[in-house]
C-alpha cells in the first residue's frame, strides 16, 4: 500500500483563501499567471505522493463563477508541433484537450490567444480551426524591442498594440501547455489595457514549484531542478526577499532576473507609482507546503523522481543523438547532491538481472531484453523478451498473474490469438518482427477475456497498475511507449538499443 505524504484539502483551502485575498487587494481583478501544468500535473503527484494531478482544476471548479481562463499557446511551438512528452501530443493538440477537459469540470475558457504571431501557417490554421468550433482566439505579436526599450513595450505601440480579451469574472487564469507560452506578456498586455482605462486590476503567479518555504537544497526543489534540466532552471534564495523582509526565500533564477524588469513595468504601468511587490517571491500565491503531512515521504519520492529524470535525459541523448550534453550533466550533479545511484531506483536491478537471464536463454529477435515492476505491495515481477512478446507486454501480464493470483506458469494469451497477430504483422503487413507489443498484448488480452476466466481476472487488474514504478534494460518502441503510458506506469530505461535496426516502428 502506498505511503501518502500531501493532504489535497488542507492545501485546497489555504490556496483558495490565498488567491481571494490577493484579488481583493487589486480591487477584484486579478490576472492569475499560472506555472506548470494546469492539469495532469504528473511530476507534483510523483514528488508529493498522495497529490491530485488535477487538483488546481478542483481550486478553479471551487472558485466558481470567479474565476475564468485564458489560454496562450506560443505560435512558433504550433508550426515546430513541439510535443508533450508525458501525453506524446503535440502542444496545439493539448490545448484543444486542455479546453475539452475545462469545459467538462465547468471552468469557461473566455479565449485562446496565440503569442508572437508572425503569420505562421500552422498558427493560422490552428486559429481557423478554433474560430470555426466557436473558440475566440487573439493574436499577439512580440513587442518590438522587448525586453530592453520599455518605453516602446510600455506604449500603445507595444502592449497597447495586442489585442484585449473581454472578461468578466474576479480571477483570470492565464495558462499553457508549456514553458515559453506567453502567459507572462499577456498579463501584462491585459494589465495595460486596464490601467490605460482606468480599471483597477493587478498581477500574480500561481506556482508550485520550487516551493518558497521549503529549504533551498530540499529534495523536493531540486526535483524541480531536474524536471527543468532543459531548460536550465537553478533554485537560489531571493535576494529581493531577503533584503525587503530579512527572510530566506526559494525561488529560481528566471524570476529574480526578470523581477527588475517587471517592476519597472509595473512602475510605468501606474505611471510612476510603486510596484506593490518587493520580490519575486511576493509575486507568488503558493501555499504547497501546507498540504505536505509526511515530509519524509516527499523527500523520498523526489529522490526517486531526480533518478527518472536522469534516466529520461541519459535516453533522450542517445536516442536523438543530442550535441547538448547540459540536461544530462545537471541531472548528474543533482544526482551527486543527493548522493544517488541509478540503483538506488528499485526496479533497476532485476530488470538488468531479467535482461541477463534472456540473453542465456535462447536466441531472440534483436537483443536480449529485460523489465521489471514494482507493485503497489512493494513486491517486484519482472520479464524478459521471448519470440512471441516484448519484455514490457510480458512483464505486465506477469504482474497482473500476480494480482490477479493466477500462477505464472498460466498463459493468458492464447496461442492461437498470439499466431493471428504474428501473421497479420509479418505474413500480412511484411513486418519483419512479429513478437507482440505491450500495446498489441493489452488488445489482446481483452479479446481473450471473453472466453477465458482467467484473462478476464487479470484485465480487471490493469486498473491497479496505475502509478506503479518499472524500469526495463533498454529503450522503449512506439508500442510499448504508447501501452505504458496509457496503463499510466512510470517507466524509465537504460540507454540501449533493443534492436539493431536503425528505425523501429512496433
Amino acid at each position: 500500500m502506498r505511503t501518502i505524504g500531501f493532504d489535497n484539502e488542507a492545501y485546497l483551502k489555504r490556496q483558495a483563501e490565498g488567491l481571494m485575498e490577493r484579488a481583493r487587494a487589486f480591487g477584484n481583478k486579478l490576472y492569475l499567471e499560472f506555472g506548470g501544468k494546469l492539469m495532469f500535473d504528473y511530476h507534483a503527484a510523483r514528488v508529493l505522493p498522495g497529490y491530485d494531478p488535477n487538483v488546481k482544476l478542483r481550486l478553479l471548479r471551487a472558485l466558481g463563477d470567479k474565476a475564468e481562463i485564458i489560454l496562450c499557446v506560443y505560435a512558433e511551438d504550433i508550426e515546430r508541433k513541439k510535443m508533450r512528452a508525458d501525453f506524446g501530443i503535440s502542444y496545439d493538440d493539448d490545448a484543444l484537450k486542455l479546453i475539452d477537459s475545462l469545459r467538462a469540470w465547468g471552468i469557461h475558457v473566455c479565449a485562446v490567444v496565440i503569442t508572437r504571431f508572425d503569420g505562421q501557417p500552422a498558427a493560422i490554421q490552428f486559429r481557423n480551426k478554433l474560430e470555426a468550433r466557436g473558440v475566440t482566439v487573439k493574436l499577439h505579436r512580440a513587442v518590438p524591442g522587448y525586453p530592453s526599450n520599455l518605453d516602446l513595450v510600455v506604449s500603445p505601440e507595444g502592449y497597447g498594440a495586442n489585442a484585449y480579451v473581454e472578461t468578466t469574472r474576479p480571477i483570470v487564469v492565464v495558462t499553457g501547455p508549456g514553458p515559453g507560452s506567453g502567459k507572462l506578456a499577456t498579463c501584462l498586455t491585459m494589465l495595460y489595457h486596464d490601467r490605460m482605462a482606468g480599471r483597477p486590476a493587478g498581477y500574480a503567479k500561481f506556482e508550485t514549484f520550487p516551493v518558497w518555504d521549503l529549504p533551498l537544497k530540499h529534495p523536493v526543489n531540486l526535483a524541480y531542478e531536474a524536471a527543468t534540466a532543459d531548460l536550465g532552471d537553478i533554485n537560489m534564495i531571493d535576494p529581493f526577499h531577503l533584503e525587503a523582509y530579512g527572510k530566506v526565500a526559494v525561488n529560481y533564477n528566471r524570476d529574480v532576473e526578470a523581477f527588475p524588469l517587471l517592476r519597472e513595468i509595473w512602475a510605468r504601468l501606474d505611471r510612476g507609482g510603486d510596484c506593490p511587490y518587493k520580490s519575486p517571491t511576493d509575486m507568488g500565491v503558493n501555499r504547497i507546503a501546507t498540504g505536505i503531512v509526511d515530509d519524509a515521504v516527499c523527500q523520498e519520492a523526489a529522490r526517486q523522481e531526480v533518478i527518472r529524470r536522469y534516466f529520461r535525459h541519459l535516453s533522450d541523448a542517445v536516442a536523438k543523438g543530442s550535441s547538448d550534453k547540459r540536461p544530462v550533466e545537471i541531472l548528474e550533479r543533482l544526482m551527486r547532491q543527493l548522493r544517488l545511484h541509478p540503483e538506488d531506483r528499485a526496479v533497476v536491478v532485476p530488470a538488468r538481472q531479467a535482461a541477463h537471464e534472456a540473453s542465456l536463454a535462447h536466441a531472440l529477435e534483436g537483443v536480449a531484453c529485460g523489465a521489471a515492476l514494482e507493485l503497489p505491495d512493494g513486491a517486484i515481477v519482472r520479464g524478459k523478451n521471448s519470440p512471441h512478446l516484448h519484455a514490457a507486454a510480458a512483464t505486465v501480464l506477469n504482474a497482473v498473474k500476480r494480482l490477479a493470483g493466477i500462477p505464472q506458469a498460466r498463459h493468458l494469451l492464447a496461442p492461437e490469438t498470439i499466431a493471428s497477430v504474428t501473421h497479420m504483422k509479418q505474413g500480412i503487413l511484411k513486418g519483419k518482427y512479429g513478437s507482440l507489443n505491450l500495446d498489441e498484448t493489452l488488445v489482446s488480452l481483452a479479446i481473450c477475456a471473453a472466453t477465458d476466466p482467467d484473462a478476464k481476472a487479470a484485465l480487471e487488474r490493469l486498473a491497479d497498475l496505475r502509478d506503479c514504478e518499472m524500469h526495463l534494460s533498454h529503450m522503449l518502441t512506439p508500442g510499448d511507449e504508447a501501452g505504458l503510458r496509457r496503463l499510466g506506469i512510470r517507466a524509465t530505461n537504460d540507454p540501449l538499443f533493443a534492436t539493431a535496426e536503425l528505425f523501429v516502428d512496433a
